[in-house]
């Protein structure tokens, strides 16, 4: 049973922009511009970015502590507008799906759960600002982007007009190793926002030793890097750890990597190894490995270049959905 073309190129359409608005996160996060705008939703107080004389001075007197930094603001907004348009068309979704809920083929429980994860995520980002992009809400508003994003692109695979589903059921192992792969991808993915909002990127500046030609300093501060709660009041903007903690931090990203790298290497070889449409995707999840690999190290190597950091980023996105496809091959449609 195929569902309705309509939902189908709402979901494509929505997961796309989706995949936009995770990258403009990134883009918005490395540039410093996360509080561009220092209130929420709108910007000094307007629904877009202070541009004149007068309004810019009305807007550094009530805001003092954030003077207007029209760039920075502009980079905030825009991502908002963008963000905002992906909870309009998730609404527009779920309604759909509700409506046609009793039609067989047509997905309604997920679409139905997004609507409910889009307004933690508002929550998550109205807090990003107010709370001055405290870590771990930074960290957890970068997952629920990506479980937004894997969770839409599963609902446009499983209106089965991309067909594939099920193609690979019933292969011994594969759902023991794909769970361990999704795991493994959820951790690292989570490790690399924490080094991110912790600033923590270049804490260790070589390759493949960390610094200073050591591979794993002893002055790494690993209980303090990994505080998860410092209270609320501290503005977190350029970090708030001193450089052993920083330096700990980026040392357990760099361990996950070679878990990762080993885990999801392997699911990618026994996908290939299964033929057909699962060798199609064994070569995706290997192509996107690689290139993360490379890029992770890249940013080290050449000092954080802004494209390359938010390069990372789609590559972890572009992970999830692949390993989302995974899941949807070994997944029949009911």
């Amino acid at each position: 049973m195929k569902s309705n073309p309509w939902f189908f190129w709402l979901a494509l359409l929505t997961t796309g922009i989706t995949l936009t608005v995770v990258v403009l996160g990134a883009w918005v996060r490395l540039t410093d511009a996360g509080l561009g705008c220092p209130d929420w939703p709108g910007c000094y107080g307007h629904l877009d970015v202070p541009r004149t004389p007068e309004a810019i001075a009305a807007a550094n007197a009530a805001f003092p502590e954030r003077p207007v930094e029209v760039n920075k603001g502009w980079r905030e907004m825009i991502h908002r507008y963008a963000a905002g348009i992906v909870g309009l068309l998730i609404a527009g979704m779920g309604y759909y799906a509700w409506r046609r809920r009793h039609i067989p083929g047509q997905s309604w429980k997920v679409p139905l759960f997004l609507i409910a994860l889009v307004t933690v995520q508002a929550t998550l980002g109205a807090w990003t600002v107010t709370w001055q992009l405290k870590p771990a809400v930074v960290t957890a508003h970068l997952l629920g982007g990506l479980a937004t994003l894997s969770l839409l692109w599963w609902v446009t695979l499983r209106t089965n007009r991309l067909g594939g589903a099920g193609r690979l059921a019933g292969r011994r192992g594969l759902n023991a190793l794909l769970a361990a792969g999704l795991v493994v991808a959820i951790g690292q993915i989570t490790l690399g926002g924490w080094v991110s909002t912790n600033y923590a990127a270049l804490a260790c500046n070589e390759f493949p030793a960390c610094s200073l030609g050591e591979y794993w300093p002893e002055r790494a501060d690993f209980s303090e890097g990994f505080v998860l709660w410092r209270g609320l009041g501290v503005n977190y903007e350029f970090g708030v750890l001193d450089h052993p903690a920083r330096m700990a931090v980026h040392l357990v990203h760099r361990a996950g990597a070679i878990v990762a790298a080993l885990v999801l290497g392997a699911l990618a070889w026994w996908l290939w190894r299964a033929g057909g449409i699962g060798r199609g995707i064994g070569v995706a999840l290997g192509v996107v490995l690689v290139a993360q690999i490379g890029i992770g190290i890249g940013n080290v190597v050449y000092s954080l270049p802004l494209s390359l950091a938010v390069a990372h980023n789609a590559g972890a996105a572009l992970l999830m959905m692949v390993l989302v496809t995974a899941i949807h091959l070994i997944r029949p449609l009911r």
